[in-house]
């Protein structure tokens, strides 16, 4: 009986550790991003925009963006892989008609000293960010200095979703900075919260398995037709990786330009 009420209180107890705000976070994640929303501008503080020598050598830049949600064109999506297989990283950029992209990454928050684990963040290891940031930062990171492999696809997403779904982001963005949240590898990560928050915008489907084993989403999105598939989807996936383009680019101007310049374009 002594061993069962310890087992309680020690269940107890983890269930109610709360997240928090207040830790030495490391530097790519020690700024929480805020939005102000306007009946057509929304002004975001907080804006990851470093430069980068290498993937742990940086100088750390946050910026302010205002956007318009009526120059918001469309809805783009990327897949990044540590390594080649079921489970990877995905993130979305809003894109504008006046503007650059808008890139945001939904990950973990590590501390100083900590990196990133599958298994720990499970167990509320970890709390949640969404990273917004400029592309060249976010995707060049990863493409140039981590060495991912890195799919750009261009969905087919009318400017409406596309506004409705960012409105939902923003929202979230701001419902994080008051109250922070654990993140989660099951519930409450990367592409479980970005179908999460397209069905909030009015997405019409079911669960699917390639949602959590997430190396797969670009086939699920092939089969539903949200990317271009007048190609082959070998042949798309193949012109979809963006690394050498990222590398060409490095910190042009026009990184984002670049990396989409031999992309094959969506129906929109």
């Amino acid at each position: 009986m002594a061993a069962i009420a310890l087992f309680l209180s020690v269940v107890t107890w983890w269930i109610f550790i709360p997240p928090s705000h207040d830790r030495n976070w490391r530097s790519e994640v020690a700024v929480l991003p805020k939005v102000s929303i306007g009946p057509d501008h929304v002004r975001i503080t907080g804006v990851r925009n470093f430069d980068y020598r290498s993937r742990n050598d940086f100088t750390v830049h946050y910026e302010e963006r205002e956007v318009q949600l009526s120059h918001l064109t469309g809805l783009d999506f990327y897949v990044s892989y540590w390594s080649e297989g079921p489970v990877a990283h995905t993130f979305v950029s809003f894109t504008f008609d006046n503007a650059p992209p808008l890139c945001i990454s939904i990950e973990t928050r590590p501390e100083v000293g900590e990196g990133f684990d599958q298994l720990a963040s499970l167990f509320k290891q970890f709390e949640l960010i969404y990273v917004v940031g400029e592309e060249h930062d976010l995707v060049g990171v990863r493409a140039n200095h981590r060495h991912e492999r890195v799919y750009l696809y261009r969905l087919n997403t009318s400017a409406d979703d596309a506004r409705r779904l960012l409105l939902v982001y923003l929202a979230r963005i701001n419902e994080l900075a008051d109250r922070p949240e654990w993140y989660h590898l099951l519930t409450n990560s990367c592409t479980i919260n970005i179908i999460r928050y397209a069905n909030a915008a009015g997405r019409e489907g079911r669960f699917d398995v390639r949602h959590l084993l997430n190396g797969l989403i670009d086939s699920y999105l092939y089969h539903l037709g949200r990317v271009d598939t007048t190609l082959s989807y070998e042949e798309l996936r193949r012109r979809s990786l963006i690394n050498d383009a990222a590398k060409a680019a490095d910190d042009a101007k026009d990184f984002s330009e670049r990396i989409r310049a031999a992309l094959p374009t969506a129906f929109r």
